[in-house]
């Protein structure tokens, strides 16, 4: 291998690993918040799962691998260069305690990237629309329409039992269902890694186009995204967990339940599926499907505002990453360093307001809306 490819494949498992700690919350949020598992012990449950999801499914890489972009048409300093704009954008988010797509970021970068360095033609729209685009539209709807209807039988099945023997009961079903939720993460999002990397040594000559992920990047991908899941995201698990609704047992049951469905239907069929949208769905449909229930709106615009500029973001990043490293050897470590520093000082705007597992379930200051109705 040369060494740009490998520092491709050092930069994606770099991406995994802050698809980790961004992400965790799509699996623990409403586990912690209900107080069914602790926080330390949720983020080492959802690492391990994740890990071993990461095993279980390869369509989702192959779809990234040779689906997307026209390997034939780029190089792997191209791919280097949407990485970094991927990973700007998660850090990015990440400070600002929004659950962005990790995914969307990774599909932006790439693209942005790409059409700098070979033009729209390298870019596959009809690929895009079909599995990036409208499962975007569809699935956080799909997921907040279960996940409301759940939780409003939920509550209507369990209306007459003890309060305490529900709660009890409802916990330990958020156990499973959020363990379900940690599995169907990685077999959709540790594969969107290990199709970047195997694009990278497609694009170098070093497997034939087409080929799935070989063994040691699959296992690359899953340590990657579990060591990043078990730092745990706090900033976002505050936002999923806290602000957007107050959680219960059953809510988060539904949510969670709704989430995993959801997420192991699309890794199946090779749909790379934003996770964060499909388990945000759920938890606002969850919100709605209780009697009474307060539903912060304002927040769900916020989201609703990452979530729409998030590819394109992330690929005017991705595309001026790669504008400057097309220029050489000198390019491509200015980007290098440039994005070093950039998220060396997102960190350290971080230190400033830190959020961690001591005080991630911490009530928020929050305007308390009008209740909503299912």
């Amino acid at each position: 291998m040369t060494t740009i490819v490998l520092i491709v494949i050092l930069t994606a498992l770099l991406f995994d690993f802050t698809n980790g700690f961004h992400d965790t919350a799509n699996a623990m949020a409403t586990s912690i918040a209900t107080g069914a598992l602790g926080p330390r012990v949720a983020v080492a449950v959802s690492a391990a799962l994740n890990l071993v999801g990461a095993f279980l499914s390869v369509e989702v890489a192959k779809t990234i691998s040779g689906g997307l972009v026209d390997e034939t048409a780029i190089s792997p300093t191209v791919i280097f260069a949407g990485l970094v704009g991927a990973i700007l954008w998660n850090l990015f988010t990440w400070l600002l305690a929004l659950p962005s797509s990790s995914s969307h970021a990774l599909f932006g970068g790439l693209i942005g990237a790409t059409w700098v360095a070979a033009g729209t033609s390298a870019v596959n729209f009809s690929t895009v629309l079909g599995k990036v685009l409208i499962p975007a539209f569809l699935a956080p709807l799909i997921a907040g329409v279960v996940a409301m209807t759940g939780t409003y039988f939920a509550y209507l099945l369990s209306k007459r039992r003890d309060d305490r023997a529900v709660g009890r009961g409802f916990k330990a079903g958020q156990i499973v269902s959020a363990s379900l939720v940690s599995l169907a993460h990685g077999t959709n999002d540790a594969q969107k890694t290990m199709g970047i990397i195997t694009l990278t040594l497609i694009t170098a000559g070093t497997l034939p186009a087409g080929s799935g992920p070989p063994a040691w990047v699959i296992v690359s991908a899953g340590l990657a995204i579990a060591v990043g899941t078990y730092l745990g995201g706090w900033r976002i698990i505050r936002t999923l967990g806290k602000r957007i609704t107050d959680i219960e047992t059953p809510q988060g049951f539904a949510a969670e339940t709704t989430s995993a469905a959801v997420i192991l239907v699309s890794s199946k069929l090779g749909i790379p599926l934003s996770t964060t949208q499909v388990c945000s769905g759920a938890i606002f449909g969850a919100g709605v499907g209780k009697k009474l229930a307060t539903v912060r709106w304002s927040l769900a615009g916020q989201m609703a505002l990452a979530w729409l500029f998030t590819m394109p973001a992330a690929a005017v990043l991705g595309a001026v990453a790669g504008w400057v490293a097309s220029t050489g050897t000198l390019g491509t470590v200015l980007v290098a360093v440039g994005g070093v520093a950039i998220a060396a000082g997102i960190y350290a705007l971080s230190r400033r307001r830190p959020i961690s597992a001591d005080n991630v379930n911490n009530p928020v200051a929050e305007p308390r809306p009008a209740p909503s109705n299912p």
